[in-house]
């Protein structure tokens, strides 16, 4: 590849895999693309980022292995090196724990004169013990090694300080929180995708949907999601449950027998890029996670006007706004889960009115325009030497 005009920024975006450039860095990359050459860099194929790649973004393979493997992760390092020194990038922006790592160690002994990372969630925070101690570790690596640090929300922000990973003031939040916002028309209320997944999956139009959209595994909550609907839709016969997403910790047999007494009224729905027609489709957005840097499911199911049943935890009681576009209930605890699904099962008008309210929010904070504007001043005050937030 030809390195551009010194007047034109060459930027490289490391991931460590391709569904984290399509799912938050997609907008990001075509508007930074308008104005300067970027790269991605990603494991696998071209062919997991699709409608991403043109004339001003191409596309380098590394495998960066997203458990730890000292030989792999070495080789991947000297790896991102090697292309570091060899392109000569002006920035280089990491995303995903792993990718932010080797990223930023790479890019600071390759002389990148900017280096960021956006932090969007930290794996140990539900760990404990020497796990934990060294997970975090590896986070103040990253912020040393980094020269900005971005976190997709304020709670976050203040979660890294209060473990002493970051200082006060050295991590900046784009807009209100969030990496790419909102694409509000394309997640916006589809009766027409209401009617034809429902008919498609065997759910009556008068059923209630509880939905999940996301990896399958114990850090999601789904146990708890699992049994608490188990216990409510036992005496509600109208709820639906529905989950959408990859089967990451082998769940669905588990499920399956836990449901075993509801069980047509638990759908299963393979990873998508049409998410968007399942949230349209449901009544209820559900999030029960352990740990989360945001939420961005949360957001894109209230701009389909679904509001959502998510835990108390950083980065989520910045996606939900309790009382007004959803319910916060306590970590792990599958009673306070059955009692908000109960109650936002039975009650409509509720239902209406925290959705209406939840697209409102929307648009006004987490607009889709709104973060990509927010990141591209972001980088137009790095030629200045400063950020401002």
């Amino acid at each position: 590849m030809t390195r551009p005009t010194r007047d034109r920024r060459f930027v490289c975006i490391v991931s460590t895999v391709p569904a984290a450039l399509t799912a938050f860095m997609a907008p990001h990359i075509r508007a930074l693309s308008e104005d300067q050459a970027v790269m991605l860099v990603t494991s696998g194929g071209p062919e997991g980022l699709p409608g991403l790649l043109g004339p001003r973004v191409t596309f380098q393979s590394v495998d960066i292995a997203r458990n730890a493997s000292i030989v792999g992760d070495l080789r991947a390092l000297f790896t991102l090196w090697r292309l570091f020194r060899t392109h000569r990038f002006d920035v280089v922006q990491s995303i995903t724990p792993k990718a932010g790592l080797l990223a930023m160690v790479a890019g600071w002994l390759a002389g990148v004169p900017n280096r960021i990372h956006w932090f969007v969630g930290q794996v140990w925070a539900t760990k404990r013990g020497a796990s934990r101690w060294f997970l975090k570790t590896l986070d103040r690596v990253v912020v040393k090694a980094a020269t900005r640090l971005l976190a997709d929300s304020p709670s976050q922000r203040m979660f890294l300080e209060a473990e002493g990973v970051a200082r006060a003031g050295e991590i900046t939040v784009l807009g209100d929180g969030s990496v790419c916002g909102v694409d509000t028309t394309r997640f916006s209320p589809d009766p027409q995708a209401r009617y034809h997944i429902r008919e498609q999956l065997g759910i009556p139009a008068e059923a209630v949907v509880a939905l999940f959209v996301g990896r399958l595994n114990k850090d999601k909550g789904i146990p708890e999601l699992t049994e608490a609907f188990a216990q409510v839709a036992r005496v509600l016969p109208m709820l639906h449950l529905l989950l959408v997403g990859t089967d990451e910790g082998h769940f669905r047999p588990w499920i399956r027998e836990i449901t075993a007494e509801v069980q047509p009224r638990v759908h299963f729905v393979d990873y998508t890029y049409a998410v968007e027609t399942y949230m349209a489709a449901s009544d209820i957005f559900m999030l029960p996670s352990h740990r989360e840097g945001f939420g961005a499911t949360v957001i894109e199911a209230a701009s389909c006007e679904v509001p959502a049943i998510a835990t108390r935890i950083y980065g989520l009681t910045d996606a939900v706004s309790d009382g007004v576009s959803g319910v916060l209930v306590p970590v792990r605890d599958v009673s306070a889960l059955g009692t908000a699904l109960t109650y936002l099962s039975t009650h409509h008008e509720v239902r209406r009115r925290m959705g209406r309210l939840g697209r409102e929010r929307i648009t006004q904070h987490f607009s889709e325009a709104r973060l990509t504007a927010a990141l591209e001043s972001f980088y137009d005050t790095l030629q200045r030497g400063a950020v401002h937030e």
